[in-house]
């Protein structure tokens, strides 16, 4: 007595073994098929496949042909009119891996903790006070008094003081957020290609952020003096403290455009959009998450009376930056931002204008 086909199939022959369920003159005709199911499927393919070819009636002159298509994150298994989707049951409508049109719309694969997120915000915030504060404090046991430094030496120590502040929050942040798992690859992105890319590239998309930026940020300086009429006095921010710098030299010029537009952006866009705004996805959806890290973004500046400016700025940087998952996007805009503002500043100066009025009157 010959065993059925059925119970003697083991799971590397089953599908030929299938096969002869059906009369010598069928062929059953597997093009290309391959398989990638997932430990978590909803279903067996091979309980699938099973039930498919013992339910259906074909006829001796039928052939089937199948084939493996996909359908976004779903595999298709497809046989004449008729399909069999295998979808994996991780998947979720929250906006991880749904295949939604709009980036800006899906989260990140966030793989840290609330309690890795709280400490390295902590850690972060404190090593870039010590930083300043240890500098400050070690300048006179180095020989620097800052009375008697040129300005050119002034915006050398400057430069100097951030770059140390920039490399150590970094680290901070580096060393604390990789060591749970290995990151996914889009957190803490760097990528050169295809910068002009419609969806992703990441020039393309900062040039659309930054004229956004400056548009936006017009209309509201409008809206705001034309609602509170007097302008109000502009606080002791970075860029006051580097008033006197600005346009005394070409050599101060470029240390405040290297602290300006590389080491700030560098730094400030991997700890609010490549860390901050990345982390929040892991409860809240990613344009509120947006929003979340711009009003974080602006209070840390310590400046009131900017808040909206640089809230508006953030909220561009963090769409552009959601856009395209890579952080060279808002680092460009970032950069060209502030070297922009030093440039011009520096070019009114050297025409003569009194730039210190100028911001006045700009507020």
């Amino acid at each position: 007595m010959v065993s059925s086909p059925i119970t003697t199939a083991t799971s590397s022959s089953y599908y030929t073994q299938s096969s002869l369920l059906f009369t010598p003159s069928l062929k059953l005709k597997l093009k290309q098929t391959h398989f990638y199911p997932s430990s978590s499927s909803s279903f067996s393919i091979k309980n699938t496949f099973h039930r498919n070819t013992l339910l259906t009636s074909p006829s001796p002159s039928r052939a089937y042909n199948l084939r493996h298509v996909t359908c976004g994150n779903k595999h298709v298994l497809k046989r004449g009119v008729s399909s069999v989707c295998f979808y994996n049951s991780n998947d979720s409508s929250n906006g991880k891996g749904d295949g939604l049109d709009w980036p800006i719309l899906r989260r990140w694969d966030v793989p840290w903790e609330w309690y890795t997120v709280s400490l390295t915000s902590l850690a972060c915030g404190l090593s870039f006070v010590l930083t300043g504060l240890l500098a400050a404090a070690a300048q006179p046991y180095l020989g620097f008094q800052i009375g008697d430094l040129s300005l050119d030496e002034k915006a050398e120590l400057l430069f100097v003081d951030q770059a140390f502040a920039t490399a150590v929050v970094l680290a901070t942040l580096y060393s604390i957020t990789n060591t749970s798992k290995e990151n996914p690859d889009d957190v803490y992105r760097y990528d050169l290609r295809d910068p002009f890319n419609l969806q992703s590239g990441w020039l393309l998309w900062a040039g659309i952020g930054l004229i956004g930026a400056l548009v936006s940020v017009s209309l509201a300086g409008v809206a705001m003096s034309f609602f509170n009429g007097d302008p109000p006095q502009r606080e002791t921010d970075a860029l006051a403290r580097l008033l006197p710098l600005i346009g005394s030299s070409s050599a101060s010029t470029a240390y405040l455009v290297g602290i300006t537009g590389v080491l700030a952006p560098v730094l400030e866009e991997n700890v609010f959009r490549g860390f901050l705004m990345v982390a929040l996805t892991k409860w809240v959806p990613t344009p509120v998450s947006i929003v979340i890290s711009a009003a974080v973004f602006s209070a840390a500046h310590l400046t009131p009376g900017q808040f909206p400016q640089l809230f508006i700025l953030g909220t561009a940087l963090g769409v552009s930056y959601a856009q395209t998952r890579n952080l060279l996007t808002p680092i460009t805009i970032h950069a060209l931002w502030n070297s922009g503002v030093i440039l011009l500043l520096t070019f009114l100066q050297i025409q003569g204008y009194d730039i210190k009025e100028l911001l006045q009157m700009s507020q």
